[in-house]
């Protein structure tokens, strides 16, 4: 009976990491830090609490309709070299395709593997491929690969989707930042554009319509953004406003 004690044992230590694992990858992402680093410690999390020989995060390139490798602890040059992956293409492209886990308990003699050649380089043998998705929409995949032959548990393949959930909302929260800021930027140009432009009209004595085309001509015969002239344009008017008030 001891020896069934102690597997009991392992499994529920085994169980504790990967919960830690949750708990980590959490406390990571209230952490505010930047996206590439985050991604990279999600995987590396990831391999550490499955005993993965190589996790990657696959994020969908959506005007290319590929999965391109995001992330990976994998030190293999082959592996992170791996050209990317079409859409229902391969064991990660049928799991973008239709949001749907797949798991191969031997990846050398599973023909829909697109790598067998890389798998057998590199000694791996059994993989989990997770979809990453927001409210339905497939955005990546999370992969772990095992060097042995390894039938994942449900409980694994729950830490997993956990983490692949975990590591979705992380992108898509960066993503939504990204946009925020892009529109906020977008706001404050078209603010300075409007200001620069009623300036020159006044100036130069022309309609609002020719100073707005003057902007955009310098701009593209300098090479810098409308926004940048508009600025030079209102800082030019408030250094001289500045100088008439001091005489």
């Amino acid at each position: 009976m001891a020896p069934v004690k102690k597997v009991k044992t392992e499994n529920y230590l085994v169980y504790l990491k990967q919960i830690e694992a949750l708990s980590k990858v959490a406390n990571l992402i209230a952490s505010g830090m930047y996206l590439e680093e985050l991604l990279r410690l999600i995987v590396q999390v990831t391999a550490e609490a499955m005993n993965s020989k190589i996790s990657s995060l696959m994020v969908l390139d959506e005007s290319k309709k590929e999965l391109v490798i995001r992330a990976t602890q994998s030190v293999s040059e082959a592996y992170n070299k791996k050209p990317n992956i079409k859409i229902g293409e391969g064991i990660a492209g049928l799991v973008a395709a239709h949001n749907k886990m797949v798991v191969v308990l031997d990846l050398q003699a599973e023909t829909r593997y697109l790598n067998q050649d890389l798998a057998r380089k590199e000694g791996l043998v059994s993989l989990a491929s997770v979809p990453l998705a927001i409210k339905g929409r497939v955005i990546g995949v999370l992969n772990c690969y095992t060097s042995k032959k390894h039938e994942f548990t449900k409980t694994e393949l729950n830490i997993l989707s956990a983490l692949a959930t975990q590591a979705a909302m992380a992108i898509e929260n960066a993503e939504l930042a990204l946009r925020a800021n892009s529109a906020e930027e977008a706001l404050f140009t078209r603010k300075a554009v409007e200001r620069a432009k009623e300036i020159l009209a006044q100036e130069a004595n022309i309609a609002p319509q020719e100073a707005y085309r003057l902007i955009q001509k310098q701009s593209m015969d300098s090479r810098k953004s409308m926004r940048d002239i508009a600025e030079a344009i209102i800082l030019t008017r408030d250094l001289k406003e500045n100088k008439a008030r001091v005489k």
